[in-house]
């Protein structure tokens, strides 16, 4: 639980850091042939046959079988020029993870938070595996290496353990990492995190994503993603009770939102749970006081038979709102034709009233809520697709209104199979109320051949401007923007309201499954969109084979999001690299760093823009939990 390590980034793509070993951990390869230097608690000892490297390992557990928890645990303080903790396991589980296991948590004492180095994993002949943790160099840490046995004849659990030492990597040059995968269930993919949604109040951010993605829909948990510095240093770890693998009762997880309510000081991560079935069964909540010591969840919708897409969270924290305190949740329905519903908490997201269907039952996906500062609540979300409309309320969730068009969607089918949102909108608040709903769109490209990134802006929810092109690159670029991320400065407004988006794109938007190279860009406005900053390229090169598979299509997620504090862009997004330790995937979250919104000279505009009278679709959106 610490700040994060840094990965190379060059115009090349990613490269792979050496990580040379530090001084570090007293007796980490149990050299000593005993297990000198560490605290020992049921049934451990040091063997001399299957070490790692050199002659001895740690053996926790044993190879009859034992009842509850042994470990073996030591207290040391990270050196100069430490960034991560590795540490090597090999465990024997012929049961199942509901009963055997071995796990390892990393206690930063120096901040009191811990994090879940190695979540409870099962398996049986798998050999050697690696885990790294972020650690932060003069913190003070408390490493648990655990094996757990059920005491059940013939299945005896046991977990070897060495190399624990602490490792260095390259000097930062642009791209920090933010956290990394610890699952290691054979049923989803490794290493792999995806889909991050982020918050801010004040200087903290709070980020959340899927971890350990599903072919077929969730995550084995959602990872939480903590700065108290404006997104220069994280804290990370995992949130409890949801799924299986953190000691909850639902078979996945998906969809992370993050929101704060200001009046009740409490955190938020909403997550769509799903069941063993791989139906979004509802929405879970959360809890926080600071962002990072996380409660069990609470169920805020579902759990009903009923199946759900695609949450979202906010709450007003406006001290003069006569709703201040109100927390709000939309979600979908897809066993009923995804109609939208709505559900309130007003005692800081510990209970939740009963979902209400906006007027005139609309239909859609990816609503993303706001709140003005006179309590207005204000919906944007996709209708399937094929338009971005809004609906609000303006009684604090009594009831919803009937919903308005922003605007019809011309979108371009993003090549190479990839998973990207279409049709999803990004939306944002200034300071004064105003809305900014930004999407991807083709209608300023002749023919469409690829998307830009466009948006739309209104003061009420009601009444909505032309839809805007952001100035990227020439519309004959031949670059395909998408999955798009929208942040602005909530003490900003109007004509100096400041403006950063973070956006995923491909260079060259002809290319296929084998060639693409998928990137991450970032532009800023300092001007409310007037004007734009030149883009520039934060990540990538990436090839799609680096990122995680799903039925429908490779994926760094259906959304990003950026939080602008003190006037620099923060977002986390989703970069593949090759993997290595022999795992499948190497995706993790990843930070360019607070990003300065300068602005700049390259005007936006409304001009050019062909005629959307009907919707322009390449496919119509599925379930996209």
């Amino acid at each position: 639980m610490a700040t994060a390590t840094t990965a190379l980034l060059s115009l090349g793509g990613l490269l792979l850091a050496s990580h040379p070993a530090l001084a570090d951990v007293s007796n980490g390869g149990f050299e000593s042939g005993s297990p000198t230097g560490w605290t020992s608690a049921g049934t451990t000892s040091v063997v001399s046959s299957g070490a790692h490297s050199g002659t001895y390992a740690a053996r926790v557990g044993g190879t009859s079988p034992t009842n509850g928890d042994s470990s073996i645990a030591q207290t040391f303080t990270a050196p100069t020029g430490a960034t991560q903790l590795s540490f090597w396991y090999d465990v024997t589980c012929p049961d199942t993870v509901t009963y055997d296991w071995a796990t390892a948590t990393l206690a930063d004492t120096t901040t009191g938070t811990t994090t879940t180095a190695l979540a409870r994993t099962c398996t049986n002949g798998q050999g050697w595996k690696q885990v790294t943790s972020p650690v932060t160099a003069g913190h003070s840490y408390r490493l648990t290496l655990v094996s757990h046995d059920d005491n059940y004849t013939g299945d005896a659990t046991y977990t070897l353990y060495d190399d624990i030492a602490f490792t260095t990597a390259a000097p930062p040059p642009g791209l920090t990492q933010v956290s990394t995968d610890p699952f290691t269930n054979s049923s989803s993919q490794h290493a792999t995190e995806l889909e991050p949604d982020t918050f801010a109040y004040g200087n903290t951010i709070v980020a959340s994503s899927q971890v350990g993605r599903f072919t077929d829909g969730g995550a084995s948990d959602i990872g939480w993603n903590t700065s108290t510095d404006g997104g220069t240093t994280w804290q990370h770890g995992m949130l409890p009770g949801i799924t299986t693998y953190q000691g909850g009762s639902w078979a996945r997880v998906s969809d992370p939102a993050v929101a704060y309510d200001a009046r009740h000081g409490t955190w938020m991560v909403a997550g769509l749970v799903i069941d063993s079935s791989v139906n979004g069964a509802g929405v879970s909540v959360s809890r926080s006081t600071n962002g990072t010591r996380w409660q069990n969840p609470v169920l805020a919708v579902g759990n009903d038979g009923q199946g759900y897409d695609k949450e979202w969270i906010v709450c007003d924290n406006s001290a003069t709102s006569p709703y201040y305190g109100t927390c709000y949740v939309e979600v979908d329905v897809t066993s009923s034709g995804n109609a939208v519903v709505m559900s309130r908490s007003t005692d800081g997201g510990a209970t939740w009233s009963a979902p209400v269907a906006p007027s005139g039952g609309p239909t859609g996906l990816g609503g993303q809520p706001l709140v003005q500062s006179n309590g207005t609540v204000v919906v944007p979300y996709s209708a399937n697709g094929s338009a971005v409309r809004a609906f609000n309320s303006t009684n604090g969730g009594s009831s919803w209104s009937s919903s308005t068009l922003i605007a019809n969607v011309s979108s371009h089918g993003v090549a190479g199979n990839l998973r990207d949102g279409e049709g999803l909108p990004s939306a944002e608040i200034d300071g004064s109320g105003k809305i900014y709903v930004a999407w991807q769109d083709c209608r300023f490209r002749s023919g469409c051949p690829a998307n830009d990134i466009v948006y739309a802006t209104s003061a009420n929810g009601t009444s909505w401007s032309a839809v805007t092109r952001v100035p990227i690159d020439a519309t004959t670029s031949g670059a395909d923007h998408f999955i798009p991320g929208i942040g602005i400065d909530p003490t900003t407004s109007g004509t100096t309201a400041r403006i950063g988006l973070y956006y995923y794109f491909y260079p060259n938007a002809n290319c296929t499954a084998t060639t693409c190279q998928l990137e991450v860009g970032y532009i800023s406005s300092a001007n409310g969109g007037s004007t734009w900053s030149a883009a520039a390229t934060v990540a990538g090169p990436m090839s799609l084979s680096q990122v995680a598979d799903s039925t429908q299509g490779s994926m760094v997620g259906d959304y990003i999001s950026t939080s602008v504090v003190s006037g620099k862009a923060v977002s986390v997004f989703a970069v593949g690299k090759a993997p290595g330790n022999g795992q499948a995937f190497d995706e993790a979250l990843y930070t360019a760093g607070p990003l300065t919104v300068t602005g700049g000279s390259a005007r936006s505009t409304t001009h050019g823009a062909a005629a959307v009278a009907s919707p322009h679709l390449t496919k119509t959106l599925p379930v996209r939990h």
